[in-house]
This record gives structure tokens, sequence and C-alpha cells, in this order.
């Protein structure tokens, strides 16, 4: 990572509270070897703290003047009893204790006078499964950032020896072109005439949309629904994770020709609208989600922050899935069209305006009195293909656990691995105690939208009651069986 800082790196170091921290996270499930001792984790963990070089940026602390971020600087010594910290469980199999466990971790922002990152091992007194929980400033980089580092620190063999974890290991170097200062000059004056150009047409669709002359367009920054989702962020935090076969989604999105991302957009829209309802508010009109859109070309390896993040109308007044899916589907390729149509760098700097809004109302605690950009955030990363070791323990799944926007809302972060799409979900606990039933509610939405194509008697109302009345007729059945039970007992019937 570069030593200086982008801008929107330093935002992410200025607008941090303790309220709302900055970083990002894993919450990784891994399998113990075959032949793992008992001390296997304890080993595992003072392996892990030996390595105490590290290298940029996981070496690097914040150098500022008056608290104004200006680069990283390297420090001395890593402490790696901060950094490297082990954790005892009674079963990591058990989601729920897990899930619980990952909140209280992800709640407390990191020590700011040493390095931003942390590695928590999790060990369980039962089962053979462990987890990893890794959480790391925003600023250091974005998501394609992070995976790209993820992917670095595990391998595709089953392998004990050459283990190196990544803040320690060398990155590779980057040949510098030669650069015509003449030319490159010219190049940036000219782009900055073609973003500030964009961004003004950008405002003045937005204009034109206010005043109603002409709706089509990208979404008015604070009209969102307020929800118990939404408002000023607190302290505390819930979390879960679910898991929806990758393969499964593409086959969706190619019979009812949609993209990946439209199909989840789809499906994560009804599920909140019925962990809504279960909380007493039922909505007709849209919910909206931000949107991170990759601002990086193609081959872009480098650190830092190139994203946007821009909202997007969902679904509203209709309880046909497949036309809810339609909604969104118009409403997302509004967005991408206007992209398209727009500098990258544009998109960006629009993105720091209206976000700059929601941090003034955090900052000033009156998120609450104001209407939200979004309900949610949903960020699709794709990870790796294949199957990944760390040392010789089997990685199961990898579930991102990212940060909360300013004004609240659920943040949905979806990591495909191995063929499954790993989710992982986390909001304020203000007025959320659990995740669980959302997570559900995501799974029960797929159902919905692939039964949906043969059966049209289906709507969105049937959401949540479908495992509840196959849940009463396998109660029925069971009762059944006794009985039959009862009535032979004495012929020596068995049942099982």
């Amino acid at each position: 990572m570069p030593k200086k800082l982008t801008f929107l790196d330093k935002a992410f170091w200025l607008t941090e509270t303790d309220n709302n921290p900055k970083h990002v996270a894993s919450l990784q499930i891994l399998q113990l070897p075959e032949d793992a001792t008992s001390q296997y984790l304890t080993d595992l963990v003072a392996e892990l703290k030996s390595f105490s070089e590290g290298v940029t940026p996981f070496n690097t602390v914040v150098s500022s003047i008056l608290g104004f971020p200006f680069r990283l600087k390297p420090t001395a010594q890593l402490d790696m009893d901060y950094h490297v910290q082990y954790h005892l469980v009674d079963n990591v199999e058990n989601r729920d204790e897990l899930h619980k466990l990952t909140a209280r971790l992800h709640e407390p922002r990191l020590a700011t006078k040493k390095p931003l990152w942390q590695f928590h091992v999790i060990e369980g007194r039962e089962g053979r499964d462990f987890a990893i929980y890794i959480k790391i400033h925003h600023m250091y980089g974005d998501g394609a950032t992070l995976v790209r580092w993820f992917q670095d620190s595990y391998s595709v063999d089953c392998k004990k020896e050459g283990f190196v974890p990544i803040w320690t290991k060398q990155q590779k170097p980057k040949t510098k072109r030669k650069v015509n200062r003449f030319k490159s000059s010219f190049l940036s004056i000219w782009y900055f005439f073609i973003i500030i150009k964009d961004i003004m047409w950008i405002l003045f669709r937005i204009l034109i949309k206010l005043l109603g002359i002409n709706k089509v367009y990208m979404p008015v920054p604070f009209t969102g629904t307020k929800t118990i989702l939404t408002g000023q962020v607190k302290a505390g935090r819930v979390v879960s994770t679910t898991d929806i076969s990758f393969d499964r989604i593409q086959a969706l999105s190619r019979k009812l020709r949609a993209t990946v991302n439209e199909i989840l957009l789809c499906c994560f829209d009804i599920g909140v609208h019925r962990f809504l309802k279960d909380h007493g508010q039922v909505f007709e009109q849209a919910l909206f989600t931000n949107m991170p859109i990759n601002m990086r070309k193609p081959g872009d390896e480098s650190s830092g922050n190139k994203i946007a993040i821009v909202p997007v109308e969902l679904a509203h007044g209709q309880h046909d899935p497949f036309i809810r899916l339609r909604q969104i589907i118009e409403n997302h390729r509004i967005v991408k069209r206007a992209a398209k149509k727009s500098h990258p760098a544009a998109f960006s700097y629009y993105t720091v305006i209206i976000q700059s809004f929601s941090l003034i109302y955090e900052l000033l605690h009156i998120s609450d009195w104001v209407r939200p950009i979004a309900n949610i955030l949903v960020s699709n990363i794709p990870g790796p293909k294949e199957q990944r070791y760390l040392k010789d323990a089997k990685l199961k799944a990898v579930y991102p656990i990212s940060t909360i926007t300013p004004g609240g809302g659920v943040n949905i972060t979806l990591l495909t691995y191995d063929s499954v799409a790993n989710i992982g979900i986390v909001c304020c606990d203000r007025d959320i105690k659990s995740l669980e039933p959302l997570a559900q509610y995501f799974n029960e939405a797929m159902d919905l939208l692939e039964n949906c194509i043969d059966n049209p008697d289906l709507t969105t109302d049937d959401l949540g009651e479908i495992q509840q009345t196959n849940e009463d007729d396998t109660m029925i059945d069971d009762e059944i069986v006794d009985e039959m039970v009862d009535e032979h007992v004495d012929e020596g019937l068995t049942a099982k």
C-alpha cells in the first residue's frame, strides 16, 4: 500500500467514531486436520505470534497532524499479543453462539496507535470446526484489495510447511512505467474538467428528477424509507451468516434473464420486508439499497479504496416476486446506465458528496430526524473458485462482516467461495437483537423466486409461512406415527 492516502482513505479515518468504527472483517470457518492434536490451535496461535515482522500496510500506523491523516508510516515492532488473540467457546458449530462472539469482537474500534488489524482464533471445546475472525481498517483497502490479501493467505494445497501469514508476506514489486510529465499534467487537467462536467450533469439530473420533470434517473438522496434498521448508529452489533449455492443463483439468473446481482437484490429485498413485518413495520413503498460500484480498471491491483456507493431503488407495491424482480432490474439498470455515461471519478466524488451529508448528520446525532439514503447496503465480492487451506486445515466458508454506513441500515456482504455464496449480515443492535430470522428469510426468498416460475399463485406473503406449514405437517405426521406405534406395540412393531 502506498504511504500516501487517497481522499476516500482519509475519509474513513476522519469519520470513525466509537459508535461507528470503520473496520471490515471476515469470519472464516475451518476444519481441523484428521491427525490434529488437542494442542493444534494453541500451537497455531503461538506460530502466528512468532511472525512479528510486518510488511506494508500491516506494519504501519497513521501519521496525522491535529487528527488529520497524511500518510502511513512504518512502526518499529508489532505487538503480537494485541494482533493475534485466542478465544475458547463451547462449540464453533453452534452458529448462534459464534455469531454473538463475532458481534462482540466486531463492535470496538481498532487501537489507533497500532497497525489497524487483528487476527482472532476461535476454538470450540466440542466439534472439529474452528473459526478465525479477522478485522482490518477500511482505510487500508476496499473489498477487492482485501479479497486479494485473503487469497494470498491460503494455499490450494494441503501442506504443513512453508506457511507465511499475510501480514509478513512480501508483496510482488510493482513495475513502474516511465511517465511523460507534460503529457501526464495535460491529461490530469483534461480529466479534471471532464469530472467536473460529469458531476454537474449528475447533480442536474437529480435536480430535475426532484422537480418531477424527468423521473427516470437515479434516486434522489435522502428520500429513503425510515425503518427500525435506519437512524443514528449506536455502539453494539448483531451479526448473522447464511449460505446459498452460487450455481443455483446463476441458474435462476439465466431462467429469469436477470443478473446475479439483481437476483440477490430481489431476495434480500423480499427478506428484509418480511423481517420488518415481524417487527410491525409494513411498507408498500420501496426500500433503497446502497450499491458499491468497483471503479478499478481491469488489472488494477493497487491498495486503497477505489469505489463509489450510490442508492438504488428496490421494489414496491407488488406481492408477486416475479414482478418485484422486474422492478428491481429496471431500477438497477438505470443506475448502471448513469454510471457508464460518467467518468468513474465523477461517481466516486458524487458518493463523497452525498455521504458527507450523512456523516454530518451522524456527527450531529440527528440521523433519526432525516430520511436515510438507503435501508440496506449490498456488496457482492467474487472470491476463489477452488478449495483453499490454511496450512493443513480445510477452509469451509468465508463470511464478510462489513461496517455500517452513516444513517444506519443492515449491511449485507456476499463472497463467493468454492461455488457457494457466503453471506455476512450486520446491523446496529439498537432495536434489533437477532438477525437469525433475516438470514433464514433470504434462503426462503430464493425458494420463493424459484417456485414462482411454475406457480404464479405464490406471493411474498407466503414468505415465512411455508416453513411453518411444513413444520405443522411434520408434527401431524409424527402424531400419526406415534398412534400407529401405540396400536401395534403388542405385535412387536418398531418404528424409527
